[in-house]
């Protein structure tokens, strides 16, 4: 039988619940035996540890810095004599009350709670997110209880602005977009960029949405939009978690920082100025040969120590995305969900998830229904909305905009505050927030153009 490694990374590694990434890497325990045996031997290990311990050396890495540099010691103190353990009894305990949670987060490492996920069945890892709120504001309020938020995301292959505008017009007639309205560009390019920004700014304007806009370009071309006039409201970037994997992305954490001053200087927010927004995923770190030997859901939480740096008004992992290389089918892709919502919102991060998966993943959508419903009872900030589930510029499946009214009906949950008071003040839903059956008046003229029928038809 193999001998349990003691170096704390690899315990990590292999105490991880299987997937095929960290199969992948070769860093997968050998056997279903040695993961059991790693994770009662990880129980074991002091969160103390994990201060004097760096996954990734101190002196090559700049997130690791962020992650040690900032830790505050006073948050940790009341947790910190306890094992891994003893922190998930103590996670699930009552003790662990919401504002516990909010006070102890600034004391806690991406590390140590990877590392106490690893320790958790699904049902631990829904129990105590729901117990976190995160809650952030630009246009509106995002993350209050009771609340569940969606991304309208109208992308079009081609970038064609009337395909945008029904995708545009088709979601917020289904109560989606009070996270964000935000578009993939099919070309990214700054001209593209701008284009976009201008047309999304005019339909919020136009028809005073409480709500955001995004065009989710590589953080340069936000920049040089700012500098060149563009309506810039959240700036968007994909980060990892280590300084390897967001050089392959082409981004640093001075230039996130130049970015987010950048963009606060337009003054944009009206209720708040959290106006960051970052995309993550497990794998990107191995699919980069970033992740200096960490499993993948561990490199992951690291990411989250980035986002967290930028007070941001939305995070999301785009779970099933990567691909089934990294998470091979259902069982994967929904606990990894559920691990990463549970690891951003005890950092204190505003988790969102991409409920997803590629066509070559072993997974459909009735396991995206299952991570979709499981998510809500956790209390996840927004998911996507999208025509029919199914990302035709990106070509993958991820929920749509009806998904997200369900969500809302089965739970009892509603949009963000201010959208949903727009929401009835449009006459898209009645008194009882509910859709209207009806086009909205203010809307009959916008559906004719992008269809060329009538509301009646």
């Amino acid at each position: 039988m193999a001998t349990l490694p003691q170096e704390l990374k690899t315990l990590l590694a292999w105490a991880s619940p299987a997937r095929s990434g960290d199969r992948l890497a070769g860093l997968a325990a050998p056997t279903a035996e040695m993961r059991i045996r790693a994770q009662m031997a990880l129980a074991e290990v002091p969160l103390s540890r994990f201060l004097n311990e760096a996954l990734v050396p101190y002196e090559q890495d700049e997130i690791t810095r962020l992650i040690l540099d900032s830790h505050n010691p006073d948050a940790f103190a009341p947790v910190a004599h306890l094992t891994l353990g003893d922190f998930r009894n103590w996670l699930l305990s009552e003790q662990a009350s919401p504002e516990a949670l909010a006070a102890l987060a600034d004391g806690l490492t991406p590390e140590m709670v990877a590392a106490v996920s690893k320790l958790m069945r699904n049902q631990d890892l829904i129990l105590v997110a729901q117990k976190c709120q995160v809650v952030t504001a630009f246009r509106n309020t995002l993350g209050l209880p009771g609340h569940f938020a969606t991304r309208l995301q109208p992308n079009h292959p081609t970038d064609d602005a009337s395909g945008i505008a029904a995708s545009i017009l088709d979601g917020l007639l289904y109560g989606n977009g009070d996270a964000v309205i935000g578009i993939n560009p099919a070309t990214d390019n700054l001209n593209q960029a701008c284009d976009l920004l201008k047309m999304l700014d005019e339909v919020i304007q136009r028809y005073r949405i409480p709500t955001q806009s995004c065009v989710l370009t590589h953080v340069t071309n936000t920049l040089a939009a700012i500098e060149h006039g563009a309506p810039v409201d959240l700036v968007f970037q994909s980060i990892g978690g280590t300084e390897a994997t967001n050089q392959s992305f082409g981004v640093s954490l001075s230039l996130l920082e130049e970015a987010q001053q950048a963009a606060l200087s337009l003054q944009r927010g009206s209720v708040g100025n959290n106006l960051m927004y970052f995309e993550t995923g497990q794998g990107s770190a191995l699919s980069a040969n970033a992740h200096h030997g960490v499993d993948q859901q561990t490199c992951e939480a690291r990411a989250y120590a980035v986002a967290r740096r930028f007070e941001p008004l939305l995070v999301n992992t785009v779970v099933g995305f990567i691909g089934p290389e990294y998470l091979f089918d259902g069982k994967e892709i929904t606990r990894a969900g559920l691990e990463d919502h549970f690891c951003g919102k005890l950092l204190g991060l505003p988790m969102g998830v991409d409920v997803c998966y590629t066509n070559h993943a072993e997974a459909d959508q009735n396991d995206m229904d299952n991570l979709l419903t499981l998510l809500g009872v956790a209390g996840c900030n927004f998911v996507m909305g999208i025509p029919g589930g199914d990302d035709i510029m990106l070509n993958y499946q991820t929920t749509s905009f009806h998904d997200a009214l369900y969500l809302r009906q089965v739970l009892g949950k509603q949009p963000a505050p201010e959208f949903a008071q727009w929401l009835s003040s449009m006459a898209i839903t009645g008194a009882d927030g509910r859709l209207n059956p009806a086009v909205p008046p203010a809307f009959q003229t916008p559906l004719q153009a992008v269809t060329g029928e009538t509301a009646s038809d």
